[in-house]
C-alpha cells in the first residue's frame, strides 16, 4: 500500500496544476450526496413508521461525525497527504451505505444511524478536507478560486444524486411513480447498495490522480510578499494548536455555525418544504413530488454555483465583505421567504436559490479566510477543527425545523405558516453571525511561527 504514501504523490516538474481540481471534484461530488437525503426522507418515515425528527437524526449524525472526524483527523490528513486520506474516505463512505442498507432491509433504524450517520459521516469529514489544503498550496495566488473549485463539488453532489436517486427508486419500485406514491424501504436499501459501489469507484479515481506540489514550488510571477497589501491577509503561519487559542478562530466558528444552521434546515427539508408552501385548502399540494425532487436539484445548482462564484468574488472584494453579504442579505431573504414565499412559486424558488448560494459560498470561502488569517502551514488541520461548527449546525438546524414542524401538525398536511417560526429563528442566527464577522481582526504576532524563506516563481505556471 506504499502507493498511498505522500512521497508517491509529489508532482513532477512541469506538472499542470489544473489537473488537481478534477481529482478533488471526484471526491466532493460523491460525498455531496448527503444533500440529497430529502429525496427519500418520506420513504424512510413510512418504512420505519417514524417521525420527521427521528429520520432527520440520520442526516444530523452524519454532519456531526463530519465535523468531529475532520477536527480529529485534520493533522493526520496534512501529514499523510491527500491520496491516503481520499482512499480512507472512500472506504468509510461506501461502508456507511452498506451498513445503512442492512439497517433498512432489517428495519433496524439504529443500523442506519450507525451506517450512514457514524461510518459514512467519518468518510464525509475525511473526504471533505482531504483536497482543500492541497488546492490552496497549488493556488496560493487565488485561494478563493481554489477552494471554490473543490468545495463546489460537495454542493453539486445533490445535482447528480437527486435525479439519479429518483430514477433508481422508480426502477426499483415502479409503483412509486404514480401521483402521491412513496418508494418502498426495500427500494431505498437497493439505492444505498448502488451508491456504495458507484461512489467508491469514483472516489478511488480521485485518490489515484491527486498530486501535491514539490517543496518550494510557487506559480511563476507570484510574490508571497504581495499579500501584505491586502487587509487581514498574512504571510506568517499559525499552527492548528495555536489557532484554536485565538479569538479569530472562535469568531469564524460562530460565523460558520450561524450561516450553516440557517441553510442546512432548508436543505434537509427541501422537497417536503416546497410542497407544504403551496398546499391547498383540500390538503393537496400544487407541487408534485417529482417537481419537488427537481427543486432539490435546483438548490444543488445554487449551492454549487455559490461555492464557486462567491468564493472567487472574495478574492477581489475580501473575505470579510463577502460574509457581510452572506449573513446580512441572507437575513433579509429569510424574512421575505417567511412572509412572501408562498405568494408565487417562482418567488419561493428565487429566494431559496439565493439563500442556498450564500450557504454554499460560506463553506467555500472559509478555507481561504483561514488561509488569510493563519497562513498555509496547517490550514487543513485548522479547517478540520473549524468544521465542528458544521457538526453543531447539523444538529441545531434540522432540529429547529423538524421540531417546529412536528409541533405544527402532521407531515404531508403542513402549510407555509408552519415554517414561519423556524425561519425567523434563522434570521436571528444570521444577525449574530453578522456581528461576529464584523469583529474579526488580524491575528496577533505572538501566535505566528518563525518565518521561513519561500521560493518565488520556482516553476513555470501552468
Amino acid at each position: 500500500m506504499s502507493w498511498l504514501d505522500r512521497a508517491h504523490t509529489v508532482a513532477h516538474p512541469g506538472f499542470n496544476r489544473w489537473l488537481i481540481p478534477p481529482a478533488a471534484l471526484a471526491v466532493h461530488l460523491c460525498i455531496g450526496q448527503a444533500y440529497a437525503t430529502s429525496v427519500y426522507k418520506t420513504a424512510l418515515v413510512k418504512h420505519f413508521d417514524a417521525s420527521l425528527t427521528q429520520i432527520g437524526v440520520i442526516f444530523s449524525v452524519a454532519i456531526v461525525m463530519l465535523g468531529l472526524s475532520a477536527a480529529v483527523m485534520g493533522t493526520w490528513v496534512d501529514r499523510n497527504g491527500p491520496r491516503k486520506a481520499m482512499f480512507v474516505a472512500a472506504l468509510f463512505w461506501a461502508g456507511g451505505f452498506l451498513v445503512g442498507a442492512a439497517g433498512i432491509f432489517t428495519r433496524q433504524l439504529w443500523l442506519v444511524y450507525l451506517g450512514y450517520g457514524v461510518i459514512g459521516g467519518i468518510g464525509l469529514g475525511i473526504g471533505y478536507i482531504s483536497p482543500v489544503s492541497t488546492l490552496i498550496k497549488w493556488f496560493p495566488d487565488r485561494p478563493g478560486l481554489a477552494t471554490g473549485m473543490a468545495i463546489m463539488g460537495f454542493g453539486g453532489g445533490a445535482l447528480i444524486a437527486s435525479p439519479l436517486s429518483t430514477a433508481l427508486l422508480t426502477a426499483y419500485d415502479p409503483d412509486s411513480a404514480v401521483p402521491g406514491g412513496v418508494p418502498s424501504g426495500e427500494a431505498v436499501g437497493l439505492l444505498f447498495l448502488t451508491f456504495a459501489v458507484v461512489y467508491f469507484a469514483y472516489m478511488l479515481f480521485g485518490a489515484l490522480t491527486i498530486k501535491v506540489p514539490p517543496p518550494g514550488w510557487a506559480p511563476a510571477g507570484f510574490d508571497p510578499a504581495s499579500v501584505r497589501k491586502k487587509a487581514l491577509v498574512t504571510t506568517a503561519n499559525v499552527t492548528a494548536s495555536k489557532a484554536i487559542r485565538t479569538p479569530q478562530f472562535w469568531l469564524l466558528w460562530t460565523v460558520l455555525f450561524c450561516n450553516v444552521t440557517a441553510g442546512i434546515g432548508i436543505l434537509e427539508q427541501a422537497a417536503p418544504m416546497i410542497q407544504d408552501f403551496f398546499r391547498q385548502a383540500d390538503g393537496k399540494s400544487l407541487v408534485a413530488a417529482s417537481v419537488a425532487g427537481g427543486f432539490v436539484g435546483l438548490l444543488s445548482i445554487g449551492n454549487m454555483a455559490g461555492r464557486f462564484v462567491w468564493s472567487t468574488t472574495s478574492d477581489i472584494i475580501g473575505r470579510k465583505r463577502i460574509y457581510m453579504g452572506y449573513l446580512g442579505v441572507g437575513a433579509v431573504l429569510y424574512i421575505l421567504l417567511a412572509f412572501a414565499g408562498s405568494s408565487a412559486t417562482a418567488l419561493f424558488v428565487l429566494f431559496a436559490f439565493i439563500i442556498i448560494s450564500f450557504y454554499g459560498g460560506g463553506f467555500a470561502t472559509v478555507p481561504a479566510y483561514l488561509r488569510d488569517l493563519f497562513g498555509t502551514l496547517e490550514v487543513g488541520a485548522i479547517h478540520g477543527r473549524l468544521l465542528t461548527a458544521w457538526s453543531a449546525a447539523g444538529v441545531v438546524g434540522p432540529l429547529i425545523v423538524n421540531a417546529v414542524l412536528d409541533a405544527q401538525g402532521t407531515p404531508g398536511k403542513l402549510t407555509a405558516a408552519a415554517y414561519q417560526p423556524a425561519l425567523l429563528v434563522m434570521v436571528g442566527l444570521l444577525v449574530v453571525g453578522f456581528i461576529a464577522n464584523l469583529m474579526v481582526r488580524p491575528v496577533h504576532e505572538r501566535f505566528h511561527e518563525p518565518q521561513q524563506p519561500v521560493a518565488v516563481g520556482a516553476q513555470k505556471e501552468n
